[in-house]
């Protein structure tokens, strides 16, 4: 990989992830300025020369500190705008965490679906390609009309779970019905058995279990999911797991949100540890409120994405 010809730029809530990326790729991290005026606009500036060089653009959709969710997402636009107009020759967007993919439907009547909303935007801002991670539902990657590259958080996930528990026997669950391919999906690696938590939702952000097909009792829970926000999914399927016997619970998310006291509900919680990747930066504090929770980098799994990515390899072997 000639990295002479590859830039690597994020906003304010990529960078962490990019410095890391950057280090695993042997290089400097692109010179940028991301700032605001007075009244809230924010500022671009690619501060090198990136004609003729591939741009990648490293930011997740989260809200980070002082930036918002939608500061995020015109912070990646601007900089795909202003890389299209120094003429980078490709343009990639690296989205570890796609803000609005909860909203990929309409589940009911006069409400947006907000991803396809998203998707259009940075696809009418003329990226070449879009990589991200564990999409909330996979059909979102039809929003769009360029190559879109889904990678899983499992590469990174499945080695710290063999690693954790090596040979004790295992059962892995999903908290909802929607994710039980996810738990299959895990369980196929440890030839391990698939529990699915069957629950009801009384209403939007609350959760409330019902019963637990699959048979918990005496072994070790792995709770699966691609989203950790108020942990009330996960608490609850805890409870149910527990009340039927369950030796160990541990659970295993992709996105870490962990909005309003989710780390203080985690750390009251039948759950052992949260052990969550960094698609979304967590500050200090949520770590110093929690003893609990434990994060797994993806950025060599998203630095090796890139290298493929620059060589016209397959990341599909990375689809596990």
């Amino acid at each position: 990989m000639k990295r002479e010809k590859l830039r690597v730029f994020s906003g304010k809530s990529g960078r962490r992830l990019a410095l890391t990326i950057c280090a695993d790729l042997g290089m400097q991290h692109g010179r940028a300025i991301v700032s605001k005026f007075n009244n809230g606009e924010i500022e671009i500036e690619l501060c090198e020369n990136i004609r003729d060089k591939n741009v990648y653009i490293i930011q997740p959709i989260c809200g980070f500190k002082k930036n918002s969710i939608n500061d995020d997402l015109m912070e990646l636009l601007l900089m795909i705008d202003a890389a299209r107009r120094a003429s980078a020759g490709k343009i990639i967007a690296v989205i570890p965490h796609f803000g609005y993919q909860r909203a990929d439907q309409k589940k009911k009547g006069r409400v947006p679906i907000s991803a396809k909303v998203v998707a259009n935007l940075i696809e009418q801002a003329r990226v070449q390609r879009v990589i991200t991670m564990d999409l909330h539902a996979g059909q979102i990657q039809g929003f769009f009309d360029i190559p879109v590259d889904n990678i899983y958080g499992s590469p990174v996930l499945i080695p710290h779970i063999a690693k954790k528990y090596k040979r004790k026997k295992l059962i892995f669950v999903s908290p909802d019905m929607g994710g039980a391919e996810r738990a299959r999906a895990y369980a196929k690696h440890f030839d391990a058995g698939v529990a699915i938590i069957d629950k009801r939702r009384p209403k939007a952000g609350k959760s409330e279990v019902m019963h637990i097909v699959g048979d918990v009792e005496g072994k070790n829970c792995i709770l699966v999911d691609d989203i950790a926000d108020t942990c009330g999914t996960l608490i609850n399927a805890a409870i149910a797991l527990q009340e039927n016997g369950a030796k160990n619970i541990d659970a295993y998310c992709v996105h870490a949100v962990l909005s309003k006291n989710a780390h203080e509900s985690i750390e009251a919680s039948q759950i052992r540890k949260l052990v969550v990747t960094d698609t979304i930066p967590l500050t200090n504090k949520t770590f110093s409120n929690s003893s609990k929770i434990e994060i797994v980098s993806v950025a060599s799994l998203l630095s090796e994405v890139i290298r493929r990515n620059e060589k016209g390899r397959s990341v599909s072997k990375l689809f596990i």
